[in-house]
């Protein structure tokens, strides 16, 4: 499957002139790492409507919650081979969250959202990783593990690309459904690399890695986040007609074989001008 995704996306595609298109599988490797990379994961029953774009735009609240993570969540296995990593809603010091417990797994919490960005382009949220791993590294493959991460993948309209890059989506979506997005970006805890580097995924440059947080310090407690999506997006791949189409959560540790915990909580979207709105 790998071997025919890197066929249908090969690396270095690119849009109409002026723009830089999200990037494609582009190397032999596991299909599970490709496609986590990419986060094109608007599978099949994850249909939400259509959210109302008052601020703030929740997505991600957790408050008289407990136990399992509610629907539209829903953990998505990626590869059976590896172990899942672990979701909960807990109240954890306090705050109504997920913990993501990891031990050499991986899977991902999502959910679609349909979001005007250009209303509501900053997204807030809170985190927390008891311990940031000792041997990922996000510019290999083999070091493409994170304590924590969160995922924004977006659909493009079709004239923004080229035919042939439309052609090949067509194609690959034939084969495997909507696996593999227009574009995404992929907001990083790291442990070495500077807050602010920015950098394609090891495995393709249609998504972008940032890297929002990075260190031991803080780590077990709450820190609160503020990302200009659309922004963000903008530097990433060109001034195009972003629209967000899905929000995942992971902490994911499978290529390192390490252990992770980790929190998410309070993830919701304001314009520009507003303040973020945590309890």
């Amino acid at each position: 499957m790998i071997s025919l995704l890197n066929r249908v996306f090969p690396r270095g595609l690119r849009v109409n002139a002026g723009q830089r298109p999200p990037g494609a599988c582009s190397t032999a490797g596991a299909v599970t790492s490709c496609l986590r990379g990419a986060m094109g994961l608007v599978l099949a029953g994850f249909g939400w409507p259509g959210l109302a774009h008052a601020s703030p735009v929740d997505v991600g609240r957790f408050a008289g919650q407990q136990g399992a993570v509610p629907a539209p969540w829903r953990v998505v296995q990626l590869d059976k081979k590896v172990p899942l990593t672990r979701y909960t809603v807990v109240n954890w010091d306090g705050v109504a969250a997920v913990e993501a417990r990891a031990d050499a797994s991986m899977a991902l919490l999502a959910r679609s959202i349909a979001l005007d960005l250009q209303t509501t382009p900053v997204m807030c949220w809170r985190w927390r990783v008891d311990r940031v791993l000792q041997k990922a590294d996000l510019a290999t493959k083999a070091g493409d593990d994170y304590a924590a991460r969160i995922y924004v993948a977006f659909t493009l309209p079709p004239e923004s690309m080229s035919l042939g890059l439309r052609a090949k989506l067509a194609v690959g979506r034939s084969l495997y459904g909507d696996l593999v997005p227009d574009a995404a970006l992929n907001y990083v805890w790291d442990n070495q690399h500077p807050v602010g580097t920015r950098r394609p995924n090891a495995y393709t440059d249609r998504t972008q890695m940032i890297v929002q947080r990075s260190g031991s310090d803080p780590v077990d407690r709450w820190v609160t986040e503020r990302a200009d999506v659309l922004q963000d997006a903008t530097l990433a791949f060109g001034p195009l007609a972003f629209k967000a189409s899905l929000l995942a959560l992971a902490s994911d540790t499978d290529n390192t074989g390490e252990q992770a915990r980790a929190g998410f909580a309070d993830i919701h979207f304001v314009g520009r001008g507003e303040a973020c709105r945590f309890p």
